[in-house]
């Protein structure tokens, strides 16, 4: 319930906004990681233990490689940050 003549926040003024990160490839490898996994345990119910193990051993590949991509997109952004605050000073 909002009183009448006020506005809701945009996002921009969000207090947040500025510590998000902006990496699409995250969530494509997080995608890519629940679906190997599934098709890993598709293949174990189904009874074919080598083809789901093979998967469980790229989902691990798929799954470190998106864990790696958000410690280096937060590692770039806050060097990038630590810069534009130096420069400002």
């Amino acid at each position: 319930m909002t009183k009448m003549g006020a506005t809701e926040p945009k996002l921009e003024e969000l207090p947040d906004n500025n510590k998000r990160v902006k990496n699409p490839l995250v969530p494509i490898g997080a995608l890519i990681t629940a679906g190997v996994l599934t098709a890993g345990l598709m293949s174990f119910k189904q009874g074919n233990s080598q083809l789901g193990q093979k998967l469980m051993r790229a989902r691990v590949l798929v799954q470190g490689a998106t864990v790696a991509l958000m410690v280096g997109s937060a590692y770039y952004y806050g060097e990038q940050m630590n810069w534009f605050k130096k420069s400002k000073d």
